[in-house]
């Protein structure tokens, strides 16, 4: 049976349902006492084959860059190495500067977490001595080892793959599964297998980058790294994004109809009753619906979702603390602090401070 409270002066602190939004909110915060504010910098190595391609190279360094941006202290730092000195050449014909050729780079010293191998449609699968040892190397410190589009051939290709899953280009699957018989290529766009990750192109990068940001700062930061890179991904891209359930085929059109009334007025809320009566279905029926399909209470869900913006708003502009009560729909200024402290555990003003601090 699901328990439904009504939340009218505020968030109840007795409401039995999970928030939605809180998590993924919070992200934009780093607690003090956060394992992930104490943790030491992880480094990942970029290597770049001529004409790898530059948009799965992009995709992964940017989940970990935004990570850092997302934090009060640096996460990842991210090291590009070429085949050669000077820059690598990706497919787009667009140069990218090497910090270290490959030869130069001293595993032990250069204390690499990972090294990926960037590969492309013209990336050519064929190995040297060089790429062979460097990743035997790398293995044998315990370095974590990946690679893009066809990257993982150079990790097969040095013994490396064998006993593990990988993702692979579709066009490159057939010659993976016949070179490599201890290799479980897998029709998946991503995989991570312990300690070894690959995408099968460009567009699938970022999520398997994303897995790593999960593991490593846990996964309401993931999550919001996901929304804040992937908001554009389907036709429409909302206001406020909420994944999970805007990518429900499932949900009812009356549900889907009251959670477009919510997001349509923000700054005039709807009261519950008056959404039951647009969708034409009781309160009663309402509240059913988003206990089944949501997991919330239609206050509580609305009520994020307004807190929400505001955090928006707050990080985004300049309007005063009372514009930003106003624009989301809280008539008493007092009101509008006590409800996003008690989703927040911080009021607004603090909150702005704390971004305003990270440069967002």
């Amino acid at each position: 049976m699901c328990l439904v409270v009504a939340i009218t002066r505020g968030l109840d602190v007795n409401d039995k349902f999970p928030s939605l939004f809180k998590n993924k909110n919070m992200a934009y915060l780093e607690p003090k006492n956060s394992s992930v504010a104490n943790a030491e910098i992880r480094r990942v190595a970029f290597l770049l084959l001529e004409n790898f391609s530059l948009m799965a190279f992009t995709g992964a360094v940017d989940a970990l860059i935004t990570t850092n941006l997302m934090r009060s202290k640096k996460i990842y730092e991210v090291l590009v190495v070429g085949c050669e000195e000077g820059a690598t050449v990706s497919d787009l014909g667009i140069e990218v500067k090497n910090e270290t050729s490959l030869s130069a780079l001293d595993i032990n010293a250069s204390q690499i977490d990972m090294l990926i191998v960037c590969g492309g449609l013209r990336v050519r699968p064929i190995s040297t001595a060089l790429i062979r040892n460097k990743l035997r190397t790398a293995s044998s410190k315990g370095v974590a080892l990946g690679g893009l589009w066809n990257g993982a051939y150079f990790l097969a290709e040095a013994g490396l793959l064998n006993g593990y899953q990988c993702a692979y280009h579709p066009d490159g699957r057939a010659m993976m599964l016949e070179a490599f018989r201890e290799v479980s290529v897998s029709t998946r766009s991503f995989i991570v297998d312990r300690n070894r990750l690959s995408c099968a192109g460009a567009s699938s990068s970022l999520s398997m980058m994303l897995e790593v940001v999960r593991a490593d700062c846990g996964n309401e930061v993931a999550s919001a790294v996901e929304e804040m890179l992937s908001c554009d991904k389907g036709l429409d891209s909302p206001d406020i994004s909420t994944i999970s359930v805007d990518q429900n085929h499932a949900l009812p059109e009356k549900l889907k109809t009251s959670l477009q009334l919510m997001k349509n007025n923000i700054e005039e809320p709807l009261s519950i009753s008056e959404i039951a009566r647009w969708v034409d279905i009781s309160r009663r029926q309402l509240e059913r619906l988003f206990c089944h399909y949501v997991s919330a209470s239609p206050s509580r869900y609305y009520m994020e979702l307004r807190l929400t913006r505001a955090r928006q708003l707050l990080q985004q502009t300049n309007k005063t603390v009372v514009e930003i009560a106003l624009a989301t729909g809280f008539v008493s200024i007092s009101h509008f602090h006590s409800c996003f402290s008690q989703l927040f555990n911080i009021t607004p003003g603090q909150f702005r401070k704390y971004c305003q601090s990270q440069s967002y």
